[in-house]
């Protein structure tokens, strides 16, 4: 290490404050020596360290041995991490050391230079002293000389050598150093303390006094740091000749297509050129379109093919050619074959057939105006997607599909800079290439599951392409160029609204689609699901066959959902066990019935429980909105022994608790009125529970069922088991408008239930439901929950079983 000589000064006069402190040098035994542990470093014979000190007990060991002029004991620790060593923390053999100069810094940090005299070994710690001091054997170094230890030698010393060379910008007075080492053990030590070893293998070193075993060690670990130099030097050599290959390359290139020219030959770039530029003039692009190609195709015959710019400015080029930039001819729509391809591809949805065919009438009488964006919302597997295919077939245009789900990034929208490696458009533009058509029909899927991220938010970069008024000069970020959108015809679809953002709402028309009944899912079955499963799993048309009580079958008891999907499912599974017995040879043609379905699809999955739920008094059968469609749920309430809590179980949200809380308190206000006791509130706790409880539930409609679960409860009349109710309740007994009634009603029409009551705000949805669900049902306006109370639970009292007293009329 070199030492500013300008310190030199700084030194001795810090040397002589620690010897002139006033203290009296310790007297030591004449073997023991003064210990300085250290964390990282191993000390060696010979070899000049500089050393940092800042442990008290180290600091005062260095001070000792300055001022009494000793010499030091430096001990490697077993674990650095320790702060204050003890004994047997320490290796029992080090390196006596002189202190060649001890520092004091600015900062109060002490350092020192130590030189290495010789081994030792410690027989017995000393105590009473403020620093550590050990009874020390000195080791000295064998000088054995053998024909084996003068041969390890040489060989160690050429390693070293080799060692050295190998590695970059090392001084040649190292070199120097290790050629004119003197003794095997000397030479040794010296590559042992300047090599990259763990601090356990230099310890091993260290502890070896045995000057052949010791060189054999140094010698086996030095191999292993050469083979992995030698590598690397290759490694580098290889790295370095690739690079020249390249360049050589590069030059030849030029010189070559020098020469060609010279000779008046076209070559290969030039055709290329050509042929690009006539491809930009094909494309039809607008005029300032055709500018940005032109200059790009340009910068493109003046770079070399080698230049890491060329394949990204070529890639862009063929982006812009093809483009569908030109208007296609349009076909008048036939708003006659219009219907018929909707009639063909979907069964029921009348008001959404008449909707699409009101659409497609406008575009025909106005092909330039700006139509609305549709937006089809409703459950899973009402056939969303398929109703945007069917606009495209009804338009003879190309149809075109881009999947949001998941989307959080603006650039999937808007496309990446060209400034990035990998740049691409974003999905819109990419979604029209792949159409081929600037007039396709473009169905933005899954608008719903957008998310924002730290990347942009994609909805905001959506409100410019579903806007008519901007998106005629649509930028893509790639392209750099407007892009005219306005010709697009763009349909999304959600499940539900809540979480799309509400300008990107107002941009669209929101078409609802809600659940199937059960003769529109029969029909279905029949029409498209049995044949598209037949072709799916290989059978011929009369080799299966699934009779109407089978699907009828299917649908009550092995499914329950708003769409077709599950039931899809379910008769593909019930045709693949028909595909199995074809295929054995064991039948030419299997029947499937009803009574085969437990054989093939297991016992149902689904019954009607709304008689067994609402048998007792404290049951009421409610209706609820999902985003799958509408759902029957139940409210059960029971009395026990307490101090008027209320308890509310069954995962139930926030605006559901007041709900009940708010019910609650309309039957102790109307408790007289009932016939119930008022006093009886006092002495007894109220228990609700919405069953299903693993799944979340939240909202107020449930308000008139919580009501009536416990009105049903504490007068112990049943509520009727035919009958659902919705609505939210006030406290001043008024039935509340809600939402979600089409779906509701499908629900309780699915569930076989008679009569649904409904708030009387809510007539006006009537015309929404469709006539088959209002041929099943009943419908009970409520404007009180004395409606309620009245049509919906029976008239005499239901004496509960022996032991239930939950459930007995106060």
């Amino acid at each position: 290490m070199v030492i500013d000589e300008a310190s030199t000064e700084a030194e001795s006069a810090a040397a002589a404050s620690v010897r002139d402190s006033g203290k009296t040098p310790t007297e030591l035994p004449e073997d023991a020596l003064i210990l300085i542990p250290l964390r990282q470093v191993v000390l060696f014979p010979g070899i000049v360290f500089p050393i940092t000190v800042s442990r008290p007990r180290s600091v005062a060991a260095a001070q000792e041995a300055i001022r009494g002029q000793h010499q030091v004991g430096i001990l490697a620790q077993r674990d650095p991490e320790l702060e204050e060593p003890d004994q047997i923390d320490l290796y029992r053999v080090g390196t006596v050391a002189n202190i060649v100069r001890y520092v004091t810094a600015a900062d109060g940090s002490h350092h020192l230079v130590c030189q290495g005299q010789q081994r030792f070994r410690v027989l017995e710690f000393l105590g009473g002293r403020p620093f550590m001091v050990a009874r020390v054997q000195r080791i000295e170094e064998p000088d054995t000389q053998t024909p084996e230890i003068e041969a390890r030698f040489l060989n160690l010393q050429r390693e070293a050598v080799e060692a050295l060379q190998l590695m970059p910008q090392i001084p040649q007075e190292l070199v120097a150093a290790v050629q004119n080492v003197a003794g095997p053990g000397e030479l040794a030590d010296f590559v042992a303390a300047y090599m990259d070893l763990k601090r356990e293998e230099k310890q091993e070193i260290l502890e070896t006094i045995d000057v052949s075993a010791r060189i054999e060690k140094v010698s086996r670990l030095l191999a292993e740091r050469i083979e992995v130099l030698r590598l690397s030097h290759e490694i580098g050599e290889q790295t370095k000749v690739a690079l020249d290959k390249r360049q050589r390359e590069v030059l030849l290139r030029e010189q070559m297509a020098a020469i060609q020219r010279q000779l008046g030959e076209g070559d290969g770039k030039g055709a290329e050129v050509a042929e690009l530029s006539e491809a930009i003039t094909k494309a039809q692009m607008p005029k300032d379109v055709e500018e940005q190609a032109r200059k790009e195709l340009r910068r493109l015959e003046r770079m070399p093919e080698a230049a890491a710019e060329y394949g990204m400015t070529r890639t862009y080029i063929d982006w812009l050619i093809e483009l569908p930039w030109a208007l296609p001819e349009e076909k008048p729509i036939d708003i006659a074959e219009a219907r018929r391809i909707l009639d063909e591809d979907h069964y029921g949805l009348e008001k959404i057939k008449r909707r699409i065919v009101e659409y497609l009438a406008v575009r025909k009488l106005a092909p330039h105006g700006k139509a609305p964006i549709l937006c089809f919302v409703g459950p899973p597997g009402v056939g969303k997607t398929s109703l945007g295919q069917s606009i495209a077939r009804a338009m003879d245009r190309k149809f075109t599909r881009v999947s949001l789900g998941g989307v959080h990034d603006e650039a999937e929208i808007r496309g990446h800079r060209r400034t990035y490696i990998g740049a691409l458009p974003g999905n819109i533009i990419q979604a029209i290439r792949k159409a081929g058509a600037r007039n396709c029909v473009m169905m933005l899927d899954e608008i719903d599951k957008l998310g924002a991220g730290i990347q942009g938010d994609p909805s905001a970069a959506l409100l410019e392409v579903l806007d008519p008024e901007q998106n005629n000069t649509f930028r893509d970020n790639y392209l750099g160029v407007p892009f005219d959108l306005s010709a697009v015809v763009f349909v999304t679809t959600a499940n539900i609204l809540d979480t799309v953002p509400g300008p990107l709402r107002d941009r669209m028309e929101v078409i609802t689609l809600a659940g199937y009944t059960e003769n529109e899912k029969l029909q279905i079955a029949r029409r498209y699901l049995v044949r598209r499963q037949l072709e799916n799993n290989g059978l011929r048309e009369g080799q299966a066959d699934i009779t109407d009580d089978a699907l009828h079958a299917i649908i009550q008891r092995y499914t329950r959902e708003a769409g077709v999907r599950n039931l899809e499912r379910e008769i593909g599974k019930a045709l693949r066990h028909a595909a199995v017995q074809i295929a054995e040879g064991s039948t030419e043609k299997v029947r499937i019935d009803a009574s085969d379905l437990a054989t093939i699809l297991g016992p149902p999955q689904f019954e009607n429980e709304v008689a067994m739920r609402t048998s007792v008094p404290g049951v009421a059968t409610g209706l609820a909105w999902t985003p799958v469609g509408g759902d029957i749920l139940f409210v059960e309430a029971t009395r026990i022994p307490g101090n008027g809590r209320l308890i509310l179980t069954g995962q139930l949200g926030e605006v559901m608790r007041e709900s009940a809380q708010a019910a609650l308190s309309l039957v102790k206000s109307n408790a007289s009125a009932i016939g119930v006791d008022p006093a009886l509130f006092e002495k007894s706790d109220v228990h609700i529970h919405v069953p299903a409880g693993a799944i979340p539930k939240d909202g107020p409609s449930a308000g008139v069922a919580i009501y009536s679960a416990l009105v049903s409860l504490l007068t112990g009349r049943t509520v009727r088991s035919d009958t659902a109710m919705t609505g939210e309740i006030s406290l001043r007994g008024l039935v509340l408008p809600v939402g979600g009634i089409k779906e509701k009603s499908a629900a309780a029409a699915r569930a076989g239930l008679k009569r649904v009551m409904m708030p009387a705000r809510n007539r006006k949805d009537l015309e929404e439901i469709s006539e088959e669900v209002r041929d099943k049902l009943e419908f009970v306006w409520l404007e009180r929950v004395e409606d309620a109370i009245s049509a919906g639970l029976e008239e005499r009292k239901v004496e509960p079983p022996p032991g239930t007293s939950g459930a007995r009329a106060a």
